[in-house]
């Protein structure tokens, strides 16, 4: 067992402008043990990860706010505080906040991630604006 008191938690997380499009707080909760990084995550509206997958998945779990996830397969999905995600083992993803809204989330990565490159401005832009109407809340 490894406990990680929140006084004794790793901090920000280094080069987070190589992977993130806008600002992020990114806060590395649990450094890389056993194949798992723990991060939380808050986006300003409209910052985003790049396009990325992870060798055996990811598990997003969203605190605070309103979000998108993009997939290649599946679009774009709108999240909210309390949904949690499942990004299966390579799938090509990104998160981050709506266009209007914050969003916080913790990120747990299991396995290496594949870094690709950034979502562009008039993707995100086009994607945001399907993200209401594919889910029915």
């Amino acid at each position: 067992m490894k406990l990680i008191h929140g006084t004794e938690q790793a901090g920000t997380a280094g080069k987070t402008g190589s992977q993130f499009t806008g600002t992020v707080y990114n806060y590395l909760t649990m450094p890389g043990t056993d194949g798992v990084t723990i991060n939380t995550v808050t986006f300003t509206p409209g910052a985003r990860t790049f396009w990325h997958s992870h060798e055996h998945g990811q598990i997003l779990q969203v605190l605070a706010g309103e979000g998108l996830v993009g997939t290649e397969a599946e679009g774009i999905r709108t999240l909210k505080a309390g949904d949690t995600v499942w990004c299966p083992p390579g799938e090509r993803h990104w998160h981050g906040g709506a266009p209007g809204a914050f969003m916080t989330h913790t990120a747990i990565s299991l396995g290496r991630t594949e870094w690709e490159s950034a979502v562009a401005d008039d993707e995100y832009a086009a994607t945001a604006l399907q993200a209401p109407s594919e889910i029915a809340r």
